[in-house]
């Protein structure tokens, strides 16, 4: 650049045809001030120059550079805040929950540390207490640590009632069972599809929660609400159904018997049965008896149908000893054991071998069934004579 700027001053001292060349560089040397201050300003335009392309280039690559560095803290953080994982959470879920509460300063920066560790796909399903400002490397080993992890799990088995499973969660939570009620009076608000309701039998429909409140360890989150809770709780059984892919085969398997009604049979068999093995059958025996056309009456004649109206309406459930006839055919009662058809709604929530079970039951004819030792299991007849037969083990074995 000098010698550019040089090489212009020369080229005007050429003006008399390059003659005296020799004598116009003698007088350009020998001019002191004049030709000192070209210098100086063409040096400090060249410095100017120099800045600007180095300031630029500098800004530039400082502008790249973000484009292709992940922002992320430093540092293990400060202060403490809580984030939910929920049950089927991807890692760029968890990285989404992280970013909007403040924990790490991108998303993918927990991204990134979580491909870069093999342990990331342990990240278990619950609430935990992290830090704030984190770096994506330190939040995930916090959530991989499970002293982080705020246990506060609850057991809800299967076939419990909805009113059942209320007290249990009230009881666990602090929250008034009223809570609980008054958010499962719209089964729909809590995520049940209505498709779900649908008949093929000609019954009324009756939309209740009863039944999809699947059975399962729940962690409850610290300012969890009943309406939140029971959320999960439908959401737990809507998974599970379809990744059974439960109404798609009652729909194609079960001849035009409707998922709703599977599910009411998947929950008679749950309180029926009195051990797993037997849930498939106990299943067939009330397909068979309300639809096959081989029953005498149509009807599920099943004391536990009875047994759940009278803790529907605050009475005491009674065994099938105890129950007397007007019990069990009271024409006020939706679910009385002798009316045609399949009763209104599921009497309770069944499990995952329940649900299979009227799903796929066994094939078979029975229309009796009765358990004949003490660990619960039963034998199952085509005729009442054969019934009988077992009855009479039962006896004998203390059972009945």
């Amino acid at each position: 650049m000098i010698d550019d700027l040089d090489l212009g001053f020369d080229e005007r001292d050429r003006g008399d045809k390059g003659r005296h060349r020799r004598s116009a560089v003698r007088k350009r040397q020998g001019k002191g001030k004049g030709g000192g201050g070209r210098t100086v300003l063409a040096l400090m335009l060249a410095l100017v120059l120099l800045g600007a392309i180095g300031g630029g280039a500098f800004y530039g690559f400082d502008r790249v550079q973000g484009y292709f560095v992940t922002p992320d803290y430093d540092g293990a953080g400060t202060g403490e805040v809580t984030i939910e994982v929920k049950q089927g959470a991807l890692i760029a879920d968890i990285a989404n929950v992280l970013y909007g509460a403040g924990v790490v300063k991108s998303a993918q920066a927990f991204i990134e540390a979580a491909e870069e560790n093999s342990r990331s796909k342990n990240i278990q399903p619950g609430t935990y207490k992290v830090r704030k400002e984190m770096s994506g490397e330190n939040a995930l080993g916090m959530l991989l640590d499970l002293k982080n992890k705020i246990v506060n799990g609850l057991t809800i088995p299967e076939g419990l009632t909805a009113k059942q499973t209320y007290k249990r969660l009230s009881e666990q939570t602090k929250i008034p069972v009223e809570d609980f009620e008054a958010a499962a009076k719209d089964p729909e608000a809590l995520g049940v599809p209505d498709w779900w309701f649908n008949r093929n039998d000609g019954k009324k429909v009756v939309k209740s929660v009863e039944g999809f409140l699947y059975p399962d360890t729940y962690e409850i989150a610290p300012k969890a609400t009943a309406e939140s809770i029971l959320k999960e709780m439908v959401q737990n059984f809507l998974t599970v159904t379809e990744k059974m892919d439960f109404a798609k085969r009652v729909e194609k398997e079960r001849g035009g018997i409707s998922p709703y009604e599977a599910l009411i049979v998947a929950s008679l068999a749950q309180a029926e049965a009195g051990n797993k093995d037997d849930l498939g059958k106990v299943a067939r025996v009330a397909y068979n008896r309300v639809y096959s056309g081989t029953f005498d009456c149509s009807c599920l004649e099943m004391d536990v149908t009875v047994n759940y109206y009278l803790e529907m309406t605050g009475q005491k459930t009674k065994s099938s000893k105890e129950m007397t006839a007007k019990d069990m055919d009271n024409p006020k009662n939706p679910y009385n054991r002798k009316l045609p058809g399949m009763v209104p709604t599921p009497i309770n929530n069944p499990g995952l071998h329940a649900l299979e079970g009227a799903m796929d039951p066994p094939e078979g004819k029975w229309l009796f069934f009765v358990a004949i030792d003490k660990e619960g299991h039963s034998e199952f007849a085509e005729t009442y004579e054969q019934h009988q037969k077992n009855e009479d083990k039962a006896r004998e074995a203390g059972i009945i």
